[in-house]
């Protein structure tokens, strides 16, 4: 019961920050509900179920705020706000598949529902698509942000593809990863709106950077959760990063205050993906008394304060002010 009330204040907590926007995100709604019904069944059936598994619409959201707050009036904000969601929705699906995982968000995934083979077209076509929608109106800018976001966010796969299973990834590796991977989708989010109208163009990199902070504080804060999290409040196995050969910041800052023996048994822990060689106790004991949880705590405290003041440049308002607010309820996830 306190996992399910936990995570209805959380997204209550959300509603009201995304207040001003949230007549925009049913629209949303409404797009994806024409986008789907007119879809070959198999991709409605798929990208329906993992849309509707208790993603947050963050990333529209932002869409939404800071369209809001630029003054635009037309309707491009909500097709992008649905189109940088269904990214999103591309990227987990591929991720789920990468990493055979079978729950999201406390739900069977969909390779585990339909597999793998119909799974991954169904990624594909989410991604075609939303190129499709961006030719449709010719905003040939928009697509190339879309782009290069999508291309960034491929790239730290691969890069996090080619470290899985192994110790020796550094921070700067780590950071590598996580800015492309979930960072640059935030950041597209937050400065897409820019690309809107001529009179905004000037805050595009302003909005890139603060978006960039958002991310990797949120990212920060979901490694966090693997090993904070109650299973039903996290929707995945405590520590699945970890069995699945995933390194994050914790992990990584924990390896400089163990000793040899201790290092390889935790190697074994990430090789081979259960806890044979050390068990799930004694590495959250580890992990939880070692003060590596305060120092990444830290970190994300960081990037959030660094997000709020590089949003005191944008337009002052109600909007700027949930922009802002936005960033520090990310945090509340798990700090």
């Amino acid at each position: 019961m306190k996992a399910t009330v936990s995570s209805l204040k959380q997204a209550r907590q959300i509603r009201q920050v995304f207040g001003p926007v949230l007549d925009r995100l049913d629209e949303v709604e409404k797009f994806f509900d024409r986008e789907f019904k007119a879809a070959q069944p198999m991709v409605r059936d798929v990208a329906t179920y993992v849309l509707g598994s208790g993603g947050k619409r963050l990333r529209p959201a932002l869409v939404l705020l800071v369209s809001r707050m630029l003054g635009y009036k037309g309707e491009r904000d909500v097709r992008y706000a649905a189109v940088l969601e269904m990214i999103h929705t591309a990227t987990l699906i591929h991720d789920d598949i990468i990493d055979e995982s079978d729950l999201r968000r406390g739900h069977p995934t969909a390779n585990n529902t339909w597999g793998n083979q119909t799974t991954v077209l169904v990624g594909d076509w989410l991604y075609t698509r939303t190129m499709d929608l961006c030719l449709e109106l010719g905003d040939v800018d928009v697509m190339r942000a879309l782009t290069s976001a999508t291309l960034r966010m491929t790239e730290g796969e691969i890069l996090a593809d080619r470290v899985r299973g192994r110790l020796d990834v550094d921070e700067n590796t780590y950071m590598d990863i996580t800015q492309r991977k979930t960072a640059e989708l935030f950041a597209a989010a937050c400065a897409l709106p820019a690309l809107f109208q001529p009179s905004t163009l000037h805050l595009t990199e302003g909005l890139l950077d603060f978006g960039r902070s958002v991310g990797i504080s949120f990212q920060l804060v979901d490694d966090l959760l693997d090993f904070t999290a109650v299973r039903s409040d996290l929707g995945k196995p405590v520590m699945a990063d970890l069995l699945e050969g995933r390194v994050t910041l914790p992990i990584i800052l924990l390896l400089r205050r163990v000793d040899g023996r201790t290092r390889d048994r935790i190697e074994e822990v990430v090789s081979s993906g259960s806890f044979d060689a050390i068990s799930e106790e004694e590495v959250l004991q580890m992990v939880r008394t070692s003060g590596v949880l305060d120092e990444v705590r830290q970190r994300a405290y960081a990037y959030a304060a660094d997000a709020a003041e590089r949003a005191q440049s944008f337009p002052p308002g109600t909007e700027r002010d949930a922009l802002i607010h936005a960033s520090q309820l990310l945090l509340d996830r798990g700090v």
